[in-house]
């Protein structure tokens, strides 16, 4: 990523608009996901429990 700095622009500006752009391109999120070993029968199984949990939040 890279974030050039603007006119007027504070260094503490400059890191929060690159903190927020990694933030969204969910680079962080990604390397979090790779520190640990998840199966895909693992993942599915939290995918369908998320899914129950919004269906049912919904329905209320």
């Amino acid at each position: 990523m890279r974030v050039e700095m603007r006119d007027s622009e504070s260094f503490d500006q400059l890191l929060k608009r690159f903190t927020k752009t990694i933030e969204r391109s969910g680079v962080i999120r990604e390397h979090r996901r790779g520190l640990r070993f998840i199966s895909v029968q693992e993942e599915n199984r939290a995918k369908r429990r998320k899914a129950e949990r919004r269906r049912r939040r919904n329905a209320a």
